[in-house]
């Protein structure tokens, strides 16, 4: 469970700590950076908005999971960034699922593409460049909507694409004994499921949870 702690004071962040959460995330570079310098350094952040690529090296040296991912040249700053200082990013891949054409992320083709060219057999220079990044699954937010139904649909659906694009990969990734890889080998993180859905995003498979409200209350 990632506790969702945007737009809240860090008092209401040290609470659940004392409690016992350690993972929490936030959605814009500054509030993290600020949040980060003051609380305690065992908590691992997870970024979790639009992240532009223009502060990408602000957040590299201490991320603990860059949930959204939405596009190869993010991927690929991403990795510059890690490389500068010696570090490896894990991150995850954002699908765009949900009806609303607001909501960003890869389309199905174009992350099936992308594996495409992250193929091990292939050792392609796209591939051999990604050596500070590793992509440790998908992420996504289903539509806004009380339709239960279309919200369980759209969970499925990623569910079955994670399997398909990660399963696919780690057998030509076994056939071929890559040494290190820029798609995780170990089984793929699903974050999909806040606190209005979490509950149909688990019985469809999700793995991590994005929970804000639930545990913080309403923002302002």
């Amino acid at each position: 469970m990632v506790c969702v702690s945007k737009f809240k004071p860090e008092a209401d962040i040290m609470e659940a700590y004392n409690a016992g959460e350690r993972n929490f995330g936030e959605s814009r570079v500054q509030e993290l950076l600020d949040k980060q310098h003051d609380l305690p350094d065992d908590i691992h952040w997870h970024f979790i908005g639009h992240l532009q690529t223009n502060k990408v090296k602000q957040i590299v040296p201490f991320v603990s999971l860059i949930h959204s991912v939405d596009s190869e040249h993010l991927l690929q700053k991403i990795n510059d960034e890690a490389e500068k200082i010696g570090r490896r990013v894990d991150v995850l891949l954002e699908v765009h699922v949900a009806k609303e054409q607001t909501k960003t992320g890869f389309t199905e083709d174009e992350l099936r593409d992308l594996f495409d060219k992250l193929t091990v057999y292939n050792s392609t220079p796209f591939f051999s460049a990604l050596n500070n990044i590793r992509i440790c699954g998908l992420m996504c937010m289903a539509t806004n909507t009380d339709d239960q139904a279309l919200i369980r649909q759209e969970f499925a659906h990623v569910r079955q694409l994670t399997d398909e694009l990660f399963l696919n990969y780690r057998e030509k990734a076994n056939r071929h004994n890559t040494q290190q890889s820029p798609i995780t080998l170990d089984e793929p993180i699903l974050s999909m499921g806040m606190s209005e859905d979490y509950l149909i995003a688990i019985e469809e498979g999700s793995t991590m949870v994005r929970i804000g409200s639930d545990i913080f209350g309403e923002r302002s």
